[in-house]
């Protein structure tokens, strides 16, 4: 799957409010890069909203947008957790939570007016924070002999890399972030010093 070496997400968390009938949803959003990050909110919101009916939930995470999950805690199958998503994707974010907590309000809304609900508080979560680009970056193990020291550092400096790690000893290593749109043609740079071996190990 082809994307830009950019890509839209959110600075600072956002709370947005939503009343029918009765019922209220609380929206909130974070900015997540794991799994693990997704859980702590969701465990934190159930704890502190332990009163609440539903906590309905989507998120998407990478930069290539690959992972998702939605969930509607209850509500009717596709009523809560596919809105929510649906906005970060008409928003084109990615490395975000949305998490709406629902206080039943004694009346039933229908799935129809389940849908708006969701929806409503997504959009004023994300209308309570700040959406930013961010550039997409890979980040490299470079291995080499210290005789060509000189030459690496060059590449690194002349390209303006960020050096994330480096370990000078005779066999030489150095972590580097390169932007995702520039990577090829300094790989080949890289590699055309003898002995260079670049190995490929996360993006960001």
């Amino acid at each position: 799957m082809l994307f830009s070496d950019t890509y839209r997400t959110i600075q600072l968390p956002g709370l947005g409010v939503y009343k029918d009938r009765g019922s209220r949803f609380l929206g909130f959003v974070f900015h997540v890069t794991s799994e693990n990050q997704v859980k702590e909110h969701l465990g934190l919101l159930k704890k502190e909203y332990y009163d609440a009916r539903h906590h309905c939930y989507a998120y998407i995470l990478g930069p290539d947008k690959a992972a998702y999950r939605i969930n509607d805690d209850g509500e009717p199958s596709g009523s809560a957790g596919r809105p929510i998503y649906n906005i970060l994707l008409s928003n084109d974010l990615t490395n975000i939570l949305i998490v709406v907590i629902r206080y039943f309000g004694g009346i039933k809304l229908g799935v129809p007016g389940l849908i708006k609900a969701y929806k409503t508080a997504a959009i004023e979560a994300l209308n309570n924070t700040l959406i930013v680009e961010k550039i997409v970056f890979e980040a490299y193990k470079i291995s080499y002999s210290y005789e060509f020291m000189n030459e690496i550092m060059k590449i690194i400096k002349d390209q303006s890399l960020t050096i994330i790690t480096s370990d000078f000893n005779l066999d030489c290593t150095i972590d580097i972030l390169i932007r995702k749109k520039d990577s090829d043609h300094i790989l080949e740079s890289l590699k055309k010093i003898s002995g260079v071996k670049a190995t490929f190990l996360y993006m960001i």
